[in-house]
């Protein structure tokens, strides 16, 4: 009997230990889905947080100061033509990367400020956007002073949807030329401003590619290509010399003396 009721405990000894296993899993099991809960919001905090975070740096309030002009220098904006200003899109204006790409030049989890979705080869492809800094507001102040026209080398169906964006209804941005309009030379694109404006005294580019106006050089405004800095104010720092290239009777004037300076970052 005492045999009998040493093995009774050993069972029941054997019993205890599986119901208890049991709660350990379930407490376990428990543990990790709220550990995975936490895990996801603070990921979406952290997201938004960084998101703000960009926002802040790259719209902070700026303002360029606008000086009345004289009745002289009003007089001369009468006598010289208005402008156009033609306006590369990718790494000028903007940055994109499509879902999928190997090496993204932007950290992953970076928040876009606007995604696109479009078909290319029947394939829908979204893309990624990253504004450059201050871009809206330079768009603003320099579409009061030119004619702006979009130039990019990019495919009709994708720089159509950026222009859009970057538009916002305002009609800045009415006027576009895609891949279709450039010239392939030397393995690369370039684009024929003459095809935008005959008369190249009163036409200008800003462009991050050399290659893209190899053959307009005293018609060009080079900038540092642009990636994800969001601190980066190479639009804002344009905004004297544009101001004071309307006042040019011919924009080559001034602009040819950038030939020996291409590399300048403004």
């Amino acid at each position: 009997m005492r045999r009998n009721g040493t093995s009774n405990l050993k069972m029941d000894t054997m019993g205890n230990p599986s119901m208890g296993g049991r709660v350990v899993r379930s407490i376990r099991s428990l543990c990790s889905l709220l550990l995975a809960a936490f895990l996801t919001v603070a990921q979406f905090f952290l997201f938004n947080a960084r998101k703000a975070h960009r926002v802040y740096a790259k719209r902070q309030v700026v303002t360029y100061e606008h000086i009345p002009l004289s009745p002289l220098t009003a007089h001369r904006l009468v006598v010289v033509r208005r402008k156009i200003l033609v306006l590369d899109l990718d790494e000028t204006l903007i940055h994109s990367h499509h879902d999928g790409i190997v090496r993204p030049m932007v950290a992953p989890g970076t928040p876009p400020d606007f995604t696109i979705r479009v078909t290319i080869d029947r394939h829908p492809v979204r893309f990624s956007v990253h504004a450059r800094p201050h871009v809206d507001y330079f768009l603003s102040v320099v579409s009061q002073w030119f004619d702006l026209v979009v130039f990019t080398a990019s495919m009709e169906v994708y720089g159509s949807h950026v222009a859009d964006r970057l538009d916002r209804g305002r009609g800045f941005l009415n006027r576009r030329y895609f891949r279709q309009h450039c010239t392939v030379d030397y393995g690369g694109y370039t684009k024929d401003l003459s095809a935008i404006h005959s008369d190249l005294s009163s036409i200008f580019i800003l462009d991050n590619s050399p290659g893209a106006y190899r053959k307009f050089p005293n018609n060009a405004i080079p900038i540092q290509s642009w990636f994800s800095d969001p601190h980066d104010e190479c639009l804002l720092n344009l905004l004297p010399f544009l101001d004071a290239l309307r006042f040019a009777s011919d924009v080559r004037s001034v602009l040819s003396r950038n030939q020996q300076c291409q590399t300048q970052v403004w």
